[in-house]
């Protein structure tokens, strides 16, 4: 999966404040993810990421 840094991803479940799309701040092997509803930051590793996008912007 080719994601990448600035990339807008909407992924299968929803955040708690509704939205369902982050962008991407940090790749490797982990993913550093910015909830573009409330600002919330995460780290999630790949694999898990790559299970659970359902697009890419």
């Amino acid at each position: 999966m080719d994601i990448q840094v600035g990339n807008i991803v909407k992924l299968k479940k929803q955040h708690p404040c509704g939205s369902f799309e982050w962008e991407v701040l940090r790749v490797g092997a982990d993913f550093r993810l910015k909830c573009t509803g409330c600002g919330h930051q995460i780290m999630i590793p790949r694999k898990t990421l790559e299970k659970s996008v359902k697009g890419i912007r």
